[in-house]
């Protein structure tokens, strides 16, 4: 009988699967908000509904050589997190005292949305290099642990 896996490990590997969504050219990212165990809303990151995926037209951040972690707006892809947290509004769904797992670190911007949004902690697989998101994350209170944990 296989190993069952923790909470952390359960909820990562669901952010993993979401991120196999992804439309992005440049990194696939999967986000889960959870509540009590139980799964609230997820998101990847890709172009808005109804618009044609970057695979199709091209990334203009890449075009240009932009680094990662930086001119957000250039890109046409909504966040993972930020999908998440719409796909919740959009069905009415409460994501207060919230967890996020989310397979990279939130930039500055999604940190933001999550702060406001009541997310009280985020779990995150790989790193970004987004110093404000750190500060912000920080600033606003809300809990972030890497996974898994560095030892």
């Amino acid at each position: 009988m296989a190993k069952r896996p923790s909470v952390d490990e359960y909820f990562m590997e669901m952010a993993k699967l979401v991120s196999t969504r992804a439309t992005c050219m440049r990194r696939s990212v999967g986000a889960v908000i959870v509540k009590d165990k139980r799964v609230l809303s997820t998101g990847y990151n890709g172009a808005p509904k109804g618009m044609r995926h970057c695979e199709e037209v091209g990334c203009l951040r890449q075009r240009l050589n932009v680094p990662s972690g930086e001119r957000h707006e250039l890109c046409r892809g909504v966040h993972a997190e930020q999908n998440a947290i719409i796909q919740a509004a959009l069905f009415g769904v409460s994501i207060k005292g919230a967890t996020m797992y989310v397979t990279n670190y939130p930039c500055s911007v999604c940190a933001k949305m999550m702060v406001n949004s009541g997310i009280e902690e985020v779990v995150f697989g790989d790193g970004y290099p987004d110093e404000l998101a750190l500060q912000v994350m920080a600033e606003g209170g809300a809990k972030v642990r890497k996974f898994p944990a560095d030892k």
